[in-house]
């Protein structure tokens, strides 16, 4: 008898939605680490800063038989410090199995900018890496200026408020369906 070779098991939707369970935080954390620290090596052991004390952390939840599985994206929003109505979205990460199978980087930055939005949100900001400008260009955002943090090219780019409806439930959040393959 000859087995053929199981495929992995591969989500077929994902849960966006703000991270409130200390598993869901913690998996948070820990892919920020992968990305910018082993991956793009931004940052050398971790990429925590004094925004995490007061940001809200969103994750992209992947599931198994309709339950939350693993935490495969993440993006943290927080207030502006100067400005009352500013709030900015930060550290935005897709784990890499999953880039561009489910349009989670949209998702998650629907759910940071309308979150920020019922709070009453009038302006949400983000530096954004150079390479992921058209992303957000494509999601209603424009770009206001070029700088450099970390060694790397980024754009100061704005969201469109217009395009991002108050979502008031973010605790439930979005479902986003894996691409055809």
């Amino acid at each position: 008898m000859i087995l053929e070779p199981v495929p992995p098991y591969w989500p077929s939707h994902f849960r966006i939605k703000f991270a409130t369970s200390a598993w869901e935080r913690r998996a948070c954390e820990a892919l920020r680490r992968q990305v910018f620290c082993a991956e793009q090596r931004i940052f050398t052991e971790d990429d925590r800063d004094a925004v995490d004390a007061h940001a809200i952390p969103i994750c992209a939840l992947s599931t198994l038989g309709g339950d939350a599985d693993a935490v495969v994206g993440t993006v943290r929003i927080h207030h502006g410090s100067e400005r009352p109505g500013e709030w900015w979205g930060s550290r935005l990460a897709v784990a890499g199995p999953f880039r561009g199978t489910a349009a989670l980087g949209a998702g998650l930055i629907q759910v940071a900018v309308a979150s920020a939005h019922a709070r009453g949100c009038t302006r949400f900001l983000a530096h954004v890496q150079d390479r992921n400008v058209p992303l957000f260009r494509a999601l209603n955002w424009t770009s206001l200026e070029e700088v450099a943090l970390h060694g790397r090219a980024h754009h100061l780019m704005q969201a469109d408020l217009a395009a991002y409806p108050p979502m008031h439930d973010p605790e439930h959040g979005l479902v986003t369906f894996r691409k055809a393959a």
